[in-house]
């Protein structure tokens, strides 16, 4: 896929990009760090969850362990962007807790075993995810509209399971909560992108809204069954997309569907 071409960030631009990763930081250390040990009520982990939210658990997870992949393709496009390369150092250490945290109550409730669990890993490290996107401007795009969907999944997932696990309960709000940081952090990102060069922001956050999907979906085992049970259980759809993912993004970016106008904005299929 191919845009037009891009200038390097300005000094300007890695100024503004520092600052907002500096306010991140600093935020994160005062209000949002959590201990895996300590922070969940593991001796309230409750076995009799519905097998069906402990499977979207492990679909979580897998996702979550392509994090390998996810930062050896995406510093090398952001390597002289010291705010954007050091937010995917910061990122990368919060995703490996949530991959952890997941890990762990599927193992402390069991819901799984260690020789499944490990089943899993190495199912999971057999496959390589790659960037969508050859492109900086458009990766950065695109991660913040995939941040934002993976906060709505998480959500829509401790509604359903509806506090039957405590342990779970906690779990799904504490990674929640680091989930809509990185969507704010990346949508900041984006805004400046889009004062400095709008035309190229916006034809990429159209290419982007336009052919959306999860990461590393289609790298699952049994992948397609497991997306379908996060739709059938009313976790993350096209509806979800449309208006907990697009309709406030477009609202807090400033722009309208007229400035993104394209094809009909769906979620792509895997």
């Amino acid at each position: 896929m191919s845009f037009s071409p891009l200038v390097d960030d300005s000094p300007e631009i890695q100024k503004q990009i520092w600052q907002i990763y500096l306010d991140y930081f600093h935020a994160a250390e005062k209000k949002r760090r959590w201990n895996m040990q300590t922070d969940i009520p593991w001796d309230q982990c409750n076995p009799g969850v519905n097998p069906a939210y402990a499977d979207v658990i492990q679909t979580f997870c897998m996702i979550e362990l392509f994090l390998p992949d996810y930062l050896s393709k995406q510093l090398p496009q952001v390597r002289n962007n010291k705010g954007r390369a050091w937010m995917l150092a910061s990122w990368g250490y919060e995703e490996s807790k949530h991959s952890m945290v997941l890990n762990d109550w599927m193992l402390k409730g069991k819901h799984r075993t260690e020789e499944q669990l490990q089943d899993m890993e190495e199912g999971v490290f057999e496959k390589e995810w790659t960037l969508r996107y050859n492109d900086p401007l458009a990766t950065v795009v695109y991660t913040m509209v995939q941040e934002v969907a993976t906060r709505v999944n998480y959500r829509n997932l401790r509604r359903a399971a509806g506090g039957q696990c405590p342990a779970l309960d906690k779990v799904l709000e504490l990674v929640q909560i680091d989930e809509a940081a990185h969507g704010h952090f990346f949508r900041q990102i984006v805004s400046v992108y889009l004062e400095h060069d709008r035309a190229a922001t916006l034809e990429r956050i159209r290419t982007v809204l336009n052919t959306f999907a999860m990461p590393a979906d289609h790298l699952l085992a049994d992948g397609r069954r497991r997306i379908a049970a996060v739709k059938e259980l009313k976790i993350f759809d096209e509806s979800n997309y449309l208006n907990d993912v697009v309709t406030p993004l477009l609202g807090q970016l400033g722009l309208t569907r007229a400035d993104i106008r394209g094809p009909k904005m769906h979620v792509a299929k895997s």
